[in-house]
């Protein structure tokens, strides 16, 4: 964040000042007072089980120069009516101040995995902020944006939305020069009702640039393709089809994939880190975005050919000594990225030629249509070949009914919780399988992951 005193960042948010105006915040904002920056601003933000201005003395005690809250605290702050919007007015004080360039994006799946991406991209062109993990909200935006100093030229935003005008809200603090949408699928259905409200929703985020900027679009999703009319701004799409895409991919034994990337007539050699197939698209839409501001197509490719996983729990790839393979992509699940998922497990067992175990759990926010969703995901997988299914709690039992319903030649077992899960998988696996563990953020699988891993991890190769 750049250096600002108490009564410049009261005048900032319309705020008034408690204790010495002339007190300066040299680090940036943050709301967890057990991860206190030094120097920086931390932000009471009242919630349902506690409120932070319990801990702005703690927070100041570890070193936070200062507080912006909602009543005094008893240490130097900057008062105002609501600090959530207040911190994001004062992101927008701050962008309109450094003037860097912004790109945001959205999509149903495959934000995180994208900016991750974008962000190693643009980094190797020049200074470069990025969300971190999926800060993706009224609150992470401008956190992120507060992150920005004199010397950054790249603000890359992830951002979400649970409702109508969310996205529009987010452009506000954070006004994009390229906006991407990767897709519109069926992740939050339970709180949109249907995939036309989520790309109704999704469209904010390309109604919100300027004439100049551009709007990147996956060429490959009927709903975002048709967003091409909402925005004023030139398009460009990614895609099998798109106007940046790709050709040649195949995937070496640990499902990565490698393939030519295009744009313009050109083609430039690109492997990826993480597994999956569907990583070249979240590779493509990240590439159009960084084109869209200059970077070359070879220099995206180099980048994109040394990015590594720049978020947890997200397709991470795990090797143990005897040749377990574990797959941790427990952060998060939709129907789309368990199909994703299952695919990169199924290619990894191919390739290596060993049995795939796949252990899935609940799969949140999916409304009215949940245990169909659920009961799709079994039958995908049965379908795909997964050799052994795992379920794990009540809400995943939907999933074992569905991989039932399609093979007969192996029962799925349907475990209580993770540690019943961690137990029958132990006892189910061989040195050299491939185990994937995916379910929403909520089942915390990745103590699976990990108690998989005990018994000694080796890199990668």
């Amino acid at each position: 964040m750049i250096e600002m005193t108490l009564s410049e960042i009261a005048a900032a948010v319309g705020g008034r000042v408690d204790g010495d105006p002339a007190v300066r915040v040299t680090g940036p904002a943050f709301v967890d007072s057990r991860a206190v920056v030094p120097g920086g601003l931390f932000v009471a933000v009242p919630g349902e089980r506690v409120d932070g201005h319990d801990f702005a003395a703690t927070a100041h005690a570890g070193g936070a120069a200062a507080v912006l809250a909602a009543r005094g605290t008893g240490v130097p702050g900057v008062l105002v009516d609501d600090p959530v919007a207040a911190l994001g007015r004062l992101a927008r004080h701050v962008l309109d101040t450094l003037h860097p360039t912004v790109l945001a994006l959205t999509g149903s799946q495959g934000k995180t995995g994208t900016k991750d991406y974008l962000a190693a991209v643009l980094a190797a062109a020049g200074p470069t902020i990025a969300t971190a993990g999926n800060n993706n909200n009224e609150l992470g935006v401008p956190l992120t944006v507060l992150r920005a100093t004199t010397g950054t030229r790249y603000v890359v935003v992830e951002m979400g939305a649970r409702g109508l005008g969310h996205i529009g809200y987010l452009c506000e603090l954070a006004p994009p020069a390229v906006a991407a949408v990767l897709n519109v699928g069926t992740a939050h259905l339970g709180e949109f009702g249907s995939r036309a409200a989520i790309a109704q929703a999704k469209g904010e985020i390309v109604e919100a640039l300027p004439a100049a900027g551009v709007a990147v679009l996956n060429a490959d999703d009927d709903l975002t393709a048709a967003m091409a009319p909402r925005t004023a701004a030139r398009v460009v799409t990614f895609g099998s089809a798109g106007e940046v895409s790709w050709r040649g991919l195949v995937l070496d034994d640990l499902g990565r994939p490698s393939f030519e990337l295009g744009a313009g007539g050109a083609w430039q050699r690109v492997t990826l880190a993480l597994p999956g197939a569907h990583q070249v698209a979240n590779a493509a839409a990240a590439a159009a975005m960084a084109l869209a501001v200059g970077v070359p197509l070879p220099e995206v490719a180099d980048a994109l050919t040394a990015a590594r996983p720049g978020s947890p729990m997200r397709m991470e790839l795990h090797e143990r000594a005897d040749g377990l393979v574990v797959v941790n992509d427990a952060y998060n699940a939709n129907p789309a990225s368990m199909a994703a998922a299952i695919e990169a497990l199924v290619a990894i067992g191919s390739r290596r030629r060993r049995r795939t175990v796949a252990v899935l759990g609940v799969m949140l926010e999916l409304g009215a249509g949940a245990e169909e969703a659920h009961r799709e995901v079994g039958r995908l997988a049965a379908t795909a070949g997964v050799d052994l299914l795992v379920t794990v709690g009540e809400g995943a039992r939907a999933i074992a009914d569905g991989f039932a319903s399609v093979r007969s030649d192996t029962l799925p077992i349907v475990a209580a919780g993770r540690d019943e899960a961690l137990a029958r998988v132990r006892e189910n696996v061989a040195a050299g399988d491939v185990v994937l563990v995916k379910a929403s953020r909520g089942a915390a699988l990745e103590k699976i992951a990990d108690g998989l891993l005990q018994e000694g991890e080796v890199p990668a190769r």
